[in-house]
């Protein structure tokens, strides 16, 4: 609801598409800053208490624009500016909440020795039923509640994660939060040379999937005409083709092992973003992008097996940092695009992107293949 609820929140308070495209910026670029420290904090105080105070933190910021944003006119300064906080605001203490889930996660992966990719792909599923309700529920409070509804039933949903989040998980970032960590995690990731060429092509190709999460409210609500809603939906669906393509990925690794289903999901994504490229119907959208993060939830679950098993466990923590950290970069990257792209030349930036993407996977997926390292 975050992520995809408040971009379209800016677009309807402001009806700007450089201000949305800045507000995605907003939320991801506090997230990179607050990266190593949220890394401390986890592993000083855990992963649990971390994760429930983010919870209850982000309520509060969130009920708080909504009371603004209840006594003041849409448009208003007062308006903008309150919406544009919550962006960066919000993303700060999601990016926190979010370093404590996958340290927990990430602990869950290597007790599980050869079967991580099977924990991998729950924790994927939990993670894309969740995406699958959220840009649905976001612009359908938005569409006939108002910002004010929306952002009460999102302030909801964060105290609930906090009352029914664990008690007792301790499980820390080891050296991921100092820059000695970071260093630590750019060597490992020198030393693995197939988990060097799996990042550079998810970095490229999720360089595409960023700008269409950015400019996504703009093409589907001012240049289709479309709603909020209808722009949520877009994602909804995404989610399930990307559920369904995780639940397919587990078993066919199981089956014929990480690379040729790496390159398989690999050669959905590109074909998909390129065919976006060209797309100009809201339904081709719909099934367009459903069938990129299909291909994206397939390499995801790649990527999370790869890294189980390639890092060592005693640096695993600083290069699980560093993999997140280059894995978001483009994110705030592509807001600021969109903020400085006309709407009418964003077709070109996708086509640029897609290309972009096609030929980073393709290097990708092609190195993989002659490295002996790469496990089965």
């Amino acid at each position: 609801m975050t992520t995809y609820g408040v971009p379209l929140l800016v677009l309807a308070t402001t009806g700007s598409a450089a201000l949305t495209g800045l507000a995605f910026a907003l939320e991801w670029i506090p997230r990179l800053a607050a990266f190593t420290v949220a890394g401390t904090v986890v592993d000083r105080h855990g992963a649990a208490r971390v994760f429930r105070t983010a919870c209850v933190l982000r309520a509060l910021v969130v009920l708080a624009a909504a009371v603004v944003l209840t006594v003041v006119e849409a448009g208003a300064p007062a308006a903008t500016v309150t919406v544009m906080a919550l962006a960066a605001l919000s993303g700060v203490v999601t990016e926190f909440s979010y370093v404590a889930a996958e340290t927990a996660g990430g602990e869950a992966s290597r007790t599980a020795g050869v079967r991580a990719h099977r924990v991998q792909s729950v924790l994927l599923g939990i993670d894309q039923t969740a995406m699958l309700a959220g840009p649905l529920i976001s612009g359908l409070l938005l569409e006939h509640g108002g910002p004010a509804v929306m952002l009460g039933t999102l302030a909801g949903f964060s105290l609930l994660a906090a009352a029914l989040g664990p008690r007792g998980c301790t499980v820390s970032t080891g050296a991921a939060s100092s820059p000695g960590g970071l260093r630590a995690g750019w060597a490992t990731l020198r030393s693995q040379p197939a988990l060097a060429w799996l990042v550079g092509g998810l970095v490229v190709s999720n360089t595409a999937i960023a700008l269409l999460q950015a400019a996504m409210p703009v093409i589907v609500v001012n240049e289709l005409g479309r709603s909020s809603a209808d722009a949520g939906l877009i994602w909804s669906a995404a989610a399930v083709a990307s559920l369904l393509a995780i639940t397919a990925a587990r078993r066919a690794i199981d089956r014929w092992g990480l690379w040729p289903v790496g390159a398989a999901a690999a050669a959905v994504a590109a074909g998909a973003t390129l065919a976006i490229s060209q797309a100009d119907t809201y339904r081709g959208y719909l099934l367009l992008i459903a069938a990129l993060m299909a291909g994206e939830g397939g390499l995801t679950v790649v990527l999370r097996t790869l890294r189980s098993h390639l890092i060592p466990r005693d640096v695993f923590g600083s290069t699980l940092s560093l993999t997140i950290l280059l894995l978001l970069l483009p994110f705030p990257a592509a807001g600021l695009l969109v903020a400085a792209v006309p709407p009418a030349q964003l077709g070109h930036a996708v086509t640029a992107a897609a290309l972009l993407q096609a030929l980073g996977l393709v290097t990708a997926f092609t190195r993989l293949r002659t490295l002996p390292a790469t496990p089965a």
